[in-house]
């Protein structure tokens, strides 16, 4: 049986006309899947909780418990949700230890993050302003539309390495104080997730090299000649919404940018 939002037509007719363009085709797994994501931006199930069994799923869905099963393992894939033996299947936050460093791609020469530890932040400004029609476009909002505007430096060993400035939705994230992001002790993506309920499952990336002006240079402690990397970010939160713009000036003297590839 399909489940009860889905119906016979969302399936190509199996004898189409010849020279007629045939109907796109997803399978019933996906469509799960897509319900199941549903669920999630909706906020059904918050990060860190756990989702109802393969069995409940099935259930209300009217499929079986191995389309269920399939649409799941996606999802785990993607790490949007998690599983844990003898417990069950839960919502993936960004507070998880083995998930803090998804997105943090910039390494130190002499280690990984998670031996550097987290970085120190200073917030330079926190401010509610209106959207450029840059920002706007790159958030898929209309220019003059409430926007939250960050400027911080992150500092790894009392050496300031990463200026950043964040974009983001005003309605979302109305209330987003200086302080919040000052003294929350874990990742910012994990403090976004429990004091908004937004969760950053992906990423876009744009990178080049650059030379600072003046006052990037005066921040970052360098030389208006030595080159950095420039990063631009666009985090998207469930079925591919941006919910972030972050662009990022990193110093890579000791520190590189690392990425795996699959």
């Amino acid at each position: 049986m399909l489940p009860s939002s889905l119906s016979a037509t969302d399936f190509p007719d199996p004898l189409p006309s010849a020279g007629l363009p045939v109907p796109a085709f997803s399978p019933l797994y996906q469509q799960i899947k897509g319900l199941i994501l549903q669920s999630l931006q909706a906020g059904e199930w918050k990060p860190g909780e756990s989702i109802p069994s393969e069995m409940e799923l099935a259930a209300r869905f009217k499929v079986s418990q191995g389309t269920v099963r399939k649409a799941i393992d996606e999802l785990a894939a993607e790490n949007l949700v998690t599983r844990r033996q003898g417990k069950g299947t839960f919502v993936s936050t960004h507070a998880e230890q083995h998930v803090q460093y998804r997105f943090l791609k910039l390494m130190p020469d002499s280690g990984d993050a998670s031996v550097e530890g987290p970085a120190e932040r200073f917030i330079i400004d926190c401010k509610r302003v209106r959207a450029s029609a840059e920002v706007a476009r790159a958030l898929g909002l209309r220019t003059g539309d409430p926007m939250m505007q960050v400027r911080r430096i992150l500092s790894f060993s009392g050496i300031p390495t990463i200026l950043e400035d964040i974009w983001l939705p005003g309605q979302a994230f109305k209330g987003l104080t200086a302080a919040q992001m000052t003294n929350y002790p874990g990742p910012t993506y994990a403090m976004l997730e429990l004091d908004f309920g937004v969760r950053m499952v992906r990423a876009e990336e744009k990178i080049r090299a650059v030379l600072p002006d003046g006052e990037q240079a005066e921040r970052l402690h360098v030389s208006p000649a030595t080159p950095l990397l420039s990063v631009e970010r666009i985090a998207y939160t469930y079925n591919d919404v941006p919910m972030e713009l972050r662009r990022g000036l990193y110093r890579t003297d000791t520190h590189h940018y690392h990425n795996e590839l699959n």
